[in-house]
């Protein structure tokens, strides 16, 4: 296990999270403020104790043609890595 001044590597890995920002349907479009909240909880994953790291990601792009406009939505998934689960996530659950 990494210690706390350490940086944690995959072989430390034993919870992982998926943390979606962005979204790719034309019919409910995603709020700047919905957006925000996204990157807010991906930054509390990235910061807070204990901090996880970025394993991987997704990327999805849908392209719609709407009349004689093109619309371009982008997801990314980010796969977050943990030593464990972080507590601060069940309290979030329970809500």
């Amino acid at each position: 296990m990494a210690q706390r001044n350490e940086k944690m590597t995959f072989v430390d890995v034993g919870f992982v999270k998926l943390v979606t920002v962005g979204s790719v349907n034309p019919n409910n479009p995603l709020s700047d403020q919905s957006r925000e909240s996204q990157e807010k909880y991906l930054n509390r994953c990235l910061n807070d104790y204990p901090k996880g790291i970025i394993l991987s990601k997704d990327t999805t792009i849908g392209r719609y043609v709407l009349g004689e406009h093109e619309l371009t939505m982008e997801k990314v998934t980010y796969h977050v890595g943990f030593p464990r689960k972080p507590m601060w996530m069940e309290e979030d659950e329970g809500e």
